[in-house]
């Protein structure tokens, strides 16, 4: 099965050794994985803060950069909901309609590939350590992705999961929620933190690298230690 990976800017500029994790699972369940060099942001940054025309032009510029491949698979719930909001997007556009739902329609979050297209739920993985699973706002409410990365994690060998308490709550980030609202968006970090810390995790793992950072950098800033996981990572452990 031919994967067109998309990396997100995310993990491309700042955790470039998830991408790394995610391409080693799909190779190792069989995938051929290709790299279209001309990707770029998904648009959701300027689409969120009401740049709807700019944001237009880094779609345009995904959907010219995946046309050609069969399926395309993202490490991020977010970025892969905001692919799939295209069509939306480009509702009667006699141009980009078209095309926008072709990618809407081969576009996937990574343990949503593995579990409902490769139909997989274990994939050999082995980890040793106490774990919480934080699900991310845009993967579960957007995508719709919400039992496809805890079927993938309880098949993992060795690993010891508890369920984080509130875990629907919002970690503050959203985007650049966090930049405009930064006091509000901080409160709901420290309640997050505070969720984390009562599983006493050693790590905390999530699909989406920018919700993980979030909540990482302010357990870190109070003091608190647990380390923070692409679930890439845990699935690419063995």
């Amino acid at each position: 099965m031919k994967v067109s990976f998309f990396i997100t800017c995310m993990c491309d500029i700042v955790t470039p050794e998830v991408g790394k994790h995610a391409v080693e699972v799909l190779e190792r369940l069989g995938c051929e994985v290709d790299f279209p060099a001309a990707q770029t942001c998904c648009g959701q940054p300027a689409f969120n803060s009401g740049y709807l025309e700019d944001s237009k032009e880094s779609m345009k510029q995904m959907i010219r950069a995946f046309k050609d491949s069969e399926y395309v698979v993202g490490p991020s719930g977010s970025c892969v909901g905001m692919l799939r909001e295209y069509p939306k997007i480009f509702k009667d556009d006699p141009q980009w309609e078209r095309p926008a739902k072709e990618l809407a329609s081969k576009s996937f979050e990574l343990t949503q590939f593995i579990v409902d297209v490769l139909g997989i739920e274990d994939v050999a993985a082995e980890f040793n350590g106490r774990v919480t699973y934080h699900p991310s706002c845009h993967m579960t409410r957007i995508l719709g992705v919400k039992e496809a990365p805890l079927k993938l994690l309880k098949n993992v060998k060795g690993i010891d999961l508890i369920e984080l308490p509130i875990k629907e709550d919002c970690c503050g980030f959203g985007g650049t929620f966090a930049v405009k609202n930064s006091v509000i968006s901080g409160e709901m970090a420290k309640e997050k933190s505070q969720h984390v810390s009562e599983t006493r995790a050693e790590y905390l793992i999530g699909g989406d690298m920018a919700c993980l950072l979030n909540i990482g950098g302010m357990m870190q800033r109070e003091g608190k230690y647990v380390q923070i996981k692409h679930i890439a990572e845990i699935l690419n452990s063995h």
